[in-house]
């Protein structure tokens, strides 16, 4: 499905892809293979150094959401930790028409998917308006 927006819900385990136009919303999941989980301070996956955070970042996982985003021209990244940020600096280095299309990251719990659409629109609304394209 082609759609203009798209918002993606991730942590390290699981993506959440959501493209959506004014008439149809396609919602898929995606797992990471990897199972290491980053550890650090008091358990809380706090990166403590760069090594560490090599070891924590699943390549393939993020390209296959990259994959799945193809086509999309405008992209929210959300989450609730640092996956969203490293999805980001994956895109820039190896996906880089994805890059280009992610006009947001921000912060989130964990949201159904009905509500990551309503975030989604509300953010493109903004933006949009931003931009003055609205």
């Amino acid at each position: 499905m082609s759609t203009f927006h798209a918002i993606v819900w991730l942590d390290r385990s699981e993506a959440h892809v959501i493209m959506f136009d004014r008439e149809h919303v396609d919602a898929q999941k995606i797992k990471s293979r990897s199972h290491h989980k980053a550890t650090g301070l008091h358990g809380r996956g706090d990166i403590v150094n760069e090594s560490h955070a090599t070891k924590s970042i699943d390549d393939n996982y993020y390209h296959a959401i990259a994959e799945a985003l193809k086509g999309v021209h405008e992209i929210l990244v959300t989450g609730p930790a640092q996956a969203k940020d490293e999805f980001k600096a994956h895109c820039e280095h190896h996906d880089k028409d994805i890059a280009k299309a992610i006009i947001g990251v921000i912060s989130s719990d964990h949201p159904s998917d009905g509500q990551l659409v309503a975030m989604a629109k509300q953010y493109f609304l903004k933006h949009d308006k931003m931009q003055g394209q609205a």
